[in-house]
This record gives structure tokens, sequence and C-alpha cells, in this order.
């Protein structure tokens, strides 16, 4: 994933779709999207550690872990939904 990635997407798009398979299609999409960036977070703290750049490093560390515990709830609700 490219540093200049844009976040803008069209979520309005599917209208044809219930609004609660709308809600899983996005929050599936914001798990994937927010793993995507923790991963990107943790391979930086490396480069930075190895940089000697301790503090840069235990901060990127922190934001991989802050995604993911966002990502606790978003799957709290996508698990909330209830669709077969």
């Amino acid at each position: 994933m490219s540093a200049d990635h844009l976040h803008h997407h069209d979520h309005d798009s599917t209208e044809e779709m219930s609004f609660d398979d709308k809600l899983a299609k996005l929050l599936s999409h914001w798990i994937k999207h927010n793993e995507n960036h923790a991963i990107n977070y943790r391979n930086w703290s490396e480069k930075a550690k190895r940089n000697g750049k301790d503090e840069a490093a235990a901060l990127l560390e922190a934001a991989a872990d802050m995604s993911l515990a966002v990502n606790e709830k978003f799957e709290a609700a996508l698990a909330g939904l209830d669709i077969a």
C-alpha cells in the first residue's frame, strides 16, 4: 500500500443493497483496511528501530495496536448485525 493512497470511497454507490448488507460490507472493508495499516505501521516501526528512532518506533507500534483495537469494535458491530 502506497503512502499516498486515498481514503475516499463512494460508500453510497450500492443503493440496491439493504442497509444491513451495506453496513456489513463497510465494516468488513474497514477491518481489512485497518489490518493493512497496522501491518504498515509495524513495518515502519521496525525500520525506525533499526535507524535509532526508538520513540517513533514505539509510537508506531502503539498506532498499530490502536488500529487493531478499533477493529475489535468493528468486529463486534459486524457480529451484532445477525446477517445470515
